[in-house]
């Protein structure tokens, strides 16, 4: 894996800095989002008493296109660092910046979130202790809302082991096809041009949308989710065959504007759609939301890495500060969430200067955390850093 910023081959002076912020802000969008979890009157671990329907909208904003994005800036930079690197390293590389963190989190970041989850909601009197024996056992007797709580989980680390997944999928590809795959880039690249870039993923996502949705709803388990895996992977493949094509990039700026109105006219569907109750709704509509919903998330990528193509283009210390800083606060966040909101109930605070609160804790405890584990060798691996003190800027890793 390169130390260096992500390099366009062949265009040694072209730096996919863009693409580092635009994750980087994907990234701690989610800080936002799943604060807004809490507020909101969809199913989360823990719940506010203020909860309503009063944010969904913004929620719907990034809904239909966070994930994804993460998952397309992902595939580019796994291109680029199985161009850069052999293959063989590429997988053992991988596993220990994705896997070791993956496995850390799940025993020892996210059992709180669990343990909070089953206090709130089931009432459970136990303490942490009591919980993490059966947390460890594989309990399968607390049931919410219908539904077996599955011990051990991952929750919001499912991000993680997918993107594992995919890029030894890449890896195998490249290892044993790569005529294939250079095939599938060129022809890809040829094609994805003008309107192109638009409408042809976007078709395919839709056709997904339409035929898998309603039968392989999103689980986050890995397996069994063949929906999200349709949608997902193609994402990442999608990144990882354009990534080195200046003229894609190009197109992306070019386009921007055009995008932009695309997802703000998608978004203004959604809105309307989802605040009608219908007695019944008719197939063709529920159909027709499928698609705006993936247009409207397609065209928000689109204009995202457009924008940040013309504007953000640029190298500088909080760049390569932050792009080290994310993936240890996208492990820790939603911890000290679901812990410093259920510890601030008994407060009582209005909303707004509950969410605000919320929001200035969780960033502050994250980079203070982040901090701490920067400068503790043992704990780098355990959340995808390199191992030593020595601060070295790295380009889109390690996701």
């Amino acid at each position: 894996m390169s130390n260096s910023s992500l390099v366009l081959p062949g265009l040694p002076s072209q730096r996919l800095y863009f693409l580092d912020w635009v994750r980087i802000i994907a990234f701690f969008l989610l800080i936002l989002y799943h604060v807004g979890m809490y507020y909101v009157e969809w199913g989360w671990h823990v719940k506010s008493s203020h909860a309503s329907s009063a944010i969904q909208p913004l929620m719907m904003l990034t809904s239909p296109w966070r994930l994804s994005l993460l998952f397309f800036i992902s595939g580019v930079a796994s291109a680029f660092m199985l161009e850069k690197i052999a293959t063989g390293k590429f997988l053992r590389s991988r596993s220990l910046r994705l896997l070791l963190p993956l496995i850390f989190g799940m025993y020892i970041v996210v059992p709180p979130q669990a343990y909070l989850e089953v206090v709130e909601k089931l009432a459970y009197a136990g303490s942490y202790n009591e919980f993490m024996q059966l947390y460890l056992h594989r309990f399968r007797g607390f049931k919410i809302e219908g539904k077996v709580l599955d011990l051990p989980t991952w929750n919001h680390l499912w991000f993680v082991s997918y993107l594992w997944v995919y890029s030894v999928l890449l890896w195998f590809w490249l290892a044993y096809k790569p005529a294939w795959f250079q095939a599938a880039r060129s022809c890809l690249q040829k094609q994805m041009k003008g309107w192109r870039i638009l409408v042809f993923p976007a078709a395919y996502l839709a056709m997904v949308r339409m035929g898998l949705l309603s039968s392989f709803p999103p689980n986050n388990g890995l397996t069994g989710d063949w929906y999200n895996h349709a949608c997902y992977l193609f994402i990442f493949t999608f990144g990882a065959l354009v990534a080195n094509s200046s003229t894609f990039w190009q197109e992306l700026a070019a386009m921007r504007w055009l995008a932009l109105r695309i997802a703000a006219c998608g978004w203004l569907f959604l809105i309307i759609y989802f605040n009608i109750d219908y007695p019944e709704t008719p197939k063709w509509l529920l159909m027709l939301q499928r698609c705006v919903w993936v247009c409207m998330g397609w065209s928000a990528i689109i204009a995202a890495c457009g924008y940040a193509k013309e504007y953000l283009n640029v190298d500088s210390p909080a760049r390569r500060y932050l792009t080290q800083a994310v993936f240890p606060v996208y492990i820790l966040h939603q911890t000290y969430i679901v812990i410093m909101a259920h510890s601030m109930k008994p407060l009582a605070l209005p909303a707004l200067t509950e969410g605000i609160l919320l929001i200035a804790l969780t960033a502050a405890t994250c980079f203070f955390s982040y901090e701490i584990i920067r400068r503790v060798s043992f704990l780098r691996p355990l959340f995808g850093l390199d191992i030593g003190f020595a601060y070295k800027p790295r380009s889109l890793s390690p996701g």
